[in-house]
């Protein structure tokens, strides 16, 4: 069996959807399957193209035991619509030259949603290539750029509306990283097979990630300050606002300290909020490697997992999640609906928090930081039960379980 997946994101960038591919494409090839990826020059969150790579239309490298062709694609770090049009527009262009000039033949393709776009490039390769289209949707477009008010031009949201719709018809499987999207797919397109294909942990990571011992004092922490990190893109659906309001109400209580790690279009209107606040208890990191990342998160007390508290997040599963509770960091989760559900309600990782509701949060965060033996109890419960219900074996099996019957119907088709 052949597959090829086609992601505008994939490492050396870090994040949930090069994460998750890069984890499904190592255990689908240890399967037996032969998969290749088509993807952009590494970029993301910065929006320029990593040393080694600029100046590229086209490169092929090994990375491990997958073959990655990568492509051109426009890069600017501008929030306006025109860059980010520009953005995802270059890579399906110059991705479906590359996948016709370089991929060869494949069974099927795996596309990766958002962006909505790149669907036109996989739709075209599939087609071309007489292969089946898996859609994957890791946030609902246009849906969540609208009500996040990344899109406002009534024109432009019923072609994205009318370009979803056609791309999930033309699909063989959709699959979603969340309940919430499959149900709301499987309501809309009750004839389509529709898979929960989540997003998971590698059980090995709590082994293999050693805490990093001296991290706290190379950053004038002191062993006995409560640490909270928020750790991924510093962007507006996080609502990160939160976060430094919370400080702000927690200046007086010296132990309690916040860190935010990574780079995102908020991170400039967030750092000039701490300065306007004096707040001396947040500290802002870069974005680093994501073993480093893991080192640290291992030198902290608990994360804080916050988005705004809007209708469209009650299906949202962050991906940070993850790697967190792996590391038996609990949570403070300001995530209503499926998330709260599932890690608070059910695998009982920690505090749920009002989200956007900085006193909640506050209150919270205090309350943790006096019970200790609730930290190590939360940490616990979080690794046992991320490693027993979001297991990237379990989940690469029930993925390869479902296309195998379908490519003996493609085979017997072709």
């Amino acid at each position: 069996m052949k597959i090829l997946i086609l992601t505008q994101y994939f490492p050396p960038e870090t994040g949930a959807a090069q994460n998750r591919l890069w984890n499904l494409a190592i255990r689908l090839q240890q399967k037996g399957a032969e998969v290749t990826v088509l993807t952009a020059m590494p970029n993301y969150p910065q929006m320029r193209i990593y040393d080694g790579y600029r100046g590229k239309f086209y490169v092929r490298e090994q990375m491990d035991s997958l073959t990655v062709h990568r492509c051109w694609l426009y890069a600017r770090t501008s929030k306006s619509i025109v860059p980010r049009l520009l953005n995802y527009f270059s890579f399906v262009k110059t991705s479906f030259l590359i996948g016709i000039w370089k991929s060869g033949r494949f069974d099927y393709i795996i596309c990766e949603s958002p962006p909505l776009f790149l669907g036109m490039s996989a739709w075209l390769l599939a087609k071309a290539r007489g292969a089946k289209l898996i859609f994957n949707v890791s946030d609902l477009w246009p849906e969540s750029a609208e009500k996040l008010g990344l899109i406002s031009n009534r024109y432009l949201l019923r072609i994205t509306t009318w370009l979803e719709e056609f791309l999930y018809r033309s699909s063989y499987i959709i699959t979603g990283q969340t309940k919430g999207i499959v149900k709301n797919i499987s309501q809309r397109f009750p004839e389509k097979t529709v898979h929960w294909l989540k997003n998971g942990i590698d059980p090995a990571v709590s082994e293999e990630v050693p805490a990093d011992t001296t991290w706290r004092k190379d950053h004038g922490y002191a062993e006995t300050d409560f640490l909270l990190i928020y750790a991924g893109i510093l962007g507006h659906a996080q609502g990160l606002e939160v976060i430094l309001k919370a400080a702000q109400l927690l200046k007086e209580k010296k132990n309690i300290r916040f860190v935010l790690a990574g780079a995102g279009p908020e991170r400039d209107k967030l750092v000039k909020m701490k300065e306007d606040l004096r707040l001396d208890n947040v500290s802002f990191f870069d974005t680093m490697p994501r073993k480093e990342l893991l080192g640290v998160i291992s030198a902290i007390d608990a994360a804080i997992i916050p988005l705004r508290r809007i209708d469209l997040f009650k299906g949202a599963i962050p991906s940070k999640i993850f790697e967190n509770l792996a590391l038996k960091k609990p949570l403070l989760l300001g995530v209503e609906g499926e998330a709260k559900e599932l890690f608070i309600d059910e695998g009982k990782t920690g505090i749920a928090f009002i989200p956007g509701d900085e006193h909640d949060l506050a209150e919270k965060a205090e309350f943790l930081s006096g019970h200790p033996e609730l930290v190590k109890e939360y940490g616990e419960n979080g690794c046992r039960y991320i490693n027993a219900n979001f297991n990237w074996d379990q989940i690469a099996e029930d993925l390869w379980n479902l296309i195998q019957p379908m490519k003996g119907e493609h085979e017997s088709n072709a």
